[in-house]
């Protein structure tokens, strides 16, 4: 993109040189250097614009516009007023009426501009910001919270391409992301670099709509307050591992996306014979047993298994025992069903 945007802003260049040579073949009265100066000049000053506008989002431009139009409509409303009545019938005061008017019409302006511009993010609630995908069909959103990508299974989850949503990730949840992965806090500083690469691999599946969404918020407290406004604004679910914000959306009549609740129903279903996959970690109390842990949570106890701790295997379910923290899973590794 950046190699593209040179290439276009040096033809640019090029184009304006040579409209300023056509430009003096025609107005000769004019000397060679002083019209190259002139134009190369008003070219440079566009491309410098062009450069202080990097990172300007399109709805921060329609914000503009909308505050602009605005702006204008009321300015023209009350410079039309019975005020100005008696300033029009003296000549005299032409000039004032004038004034009077172009002073309303900026300051009107810039109000409206600034306020367009303050509620930009609230923007789409005026004239809503339509999604259109290859098919002309309004493309599903999920906003996604800064607690989602700490907990990283959305990664693995889009990765196999199970995700029908659009990734919406807002310019805060980003900032916080960047606050937590600098924090002094080893703790918090690994969660964080977690998130950073939960968000990487996202970013490089071809197959994923993934959108940043240009939103900020000054006060990090009102960070929760705001994913709920923007997830209901355009009409888009929450993706989220935070309970609280969770509930506070289903409050706004917010639906939120559970992985929790995904993982669980994906969970294989565990009964006698059945051939599972795990990866021991551990020896186990016996001799010849090792430990391993399903996705859920539940210990697998293997026998026969401690000359494989460290390698992921599959064995087959010989008794599955209930226990306060679940159920415990009993098993025997068989070198014969070992996946290559």
């Amino acid at each position: 993109m950046q190699k593209t945007l040179f290439i276009f802003r040096i033809l640019f260049l090029l184009i304006s040189l040579l409209g300023c040579v056509l430009l003096w073949h025609q107005v000769q009265d004019w000397e060679l250097w002083l019209v190259l100066l002139i134009g190369m000049g008003i070219a440079s000053l566009v491309i410098l614009v062009d450069l202080l506008l990097q990172g300007f989002s399109l709805r921060g431009l329609s914000a503009i516009t909308f505050g602009l139009v605005i702006g204008g409509v009321i300015a023209h409303l009350m410079s039309s007023s019975p005020l100005f009545e008696p300033l029009e019938g003296d000549p005299g005061l032409a000039q004032m009426l004038y004034l009077s008017r172009l002073t309303l019409y900026v300051i009107s302006m810039y109000l409206g501009t600034v306020v367009a511009l303050r509620g930009k993010d609230e923007f789409n609630l005026v004239i809503p910001y339509v999604r259109f995908t290859a098919e002309h069909v309004e493309a599903p959103l999920v906003v996604v919270d800064t607690s989602a990508l700490i907990d990283g299974r959305i990664g693995p989850i889009c990765e196999s391409k199970w995700m029908g949503y659009a990734l919406v990730i807002p310019r805060f949840v980003l900032n916080e992301l960047q606050g937590i992965a600098d924090s002094s806090d080893p703790v918090r500083q690994q969660k964080g670099r977690k998130g950073l690469d939960v968000l990487n691999l996202l970013g490089k599946l071809p197959h994923l709509d993934l959108r940043i969404h240009e939103s900020n918020v000054q006060d990090v407290q009102a960070v929760d307050s705001k994913l709920v406004f923007l997830a209901a604004s355009m009409k888009a679910k929450l993706l989220t591992t935070d309970y609280n914000l969770a509930k506070m959306a289903e409050f706004h009549g917010v639906e939120w996306l559970n992985v929790t609740s995904l993982v669980k129903a994906l969970n294989q279903e565990i009964s006698v014979g059945t051939d599972v996959r795990v990866k021991l970690v551990r020896a186990g109390k016996d001799a010849g047993q090792a430990i391993g842990y399903l996705a859920d949570g539940s210990m697998l106890v293997v026998n026969g298994g401690s000359s494989q701790i460290g390698q992921e295997v599959r064995v087959e379910v010989d008794s599955v025992v209930p226990s306060g923290g679940g159920k415990m899973i009993f098993a025997t590794y068989q070198p014969g069903i070992i996946d290559a």
